[in-house]
């Protein structure tokens, strides 16, 4: 989790920032507008249910996701529809992944390259229900 979140404190205080920064400007540079959306959607990906906490292996999906910009181009209205379908694809399509990452609890080469395919798969099921 540490290898996956290890930029997630940094990423959400320029995002504080920028957004601090960003009530005093008019006019924001594409570059800026993009860290606006990546931190908006992080913050999205942060909440959670009362009473139903995520288990290790969604959570560092879904941070490695939002850090490594798989939902740069997913709607922050489709988040909620992408945690399901993610969520779906680990228990049922992708079960060994889950349960390599619940066993190794480390980012190793095969758990990335099985995370960076279910969310190849999950961002194009969105992005083909728009």
């Amino acid at each position: 989790m540490k290898k996956v979140a290890g930029k997630l404190k940094l990423e959400l205080s320029y995002f504080r920032e920028l957004q601090a920064f960003s009530q005093f400007a008019s006019d924001l540079d594409p570059a800026t507008q993009a860290r606006l959306t990546r931190g908006t959607i992080m913050v999205e990906l942060l909440k959670q249910k009362n009473g139903k906490p995520l288990g290790f292996q969604q959570q560092a999906t879904l941070i490695y996701a939002g850090i490594n910009g798989y939902l740069d181009n997913i709607d922050v209205s489709q988040i909620k529809q992408f945690e399901n379908t993610l969520y779906d694809k680990l228990a049922t399509s992708h079960s060994d992944l889950n349960a390599l990452m619940l066993k190794d609890k480390k980012l190793n080469g095969d758990v990335e390259a099985g995370i960076k395919k279910v969310l190849e798969e999950v961002v194009a099921e969105i992005q083909a229900s728009k």
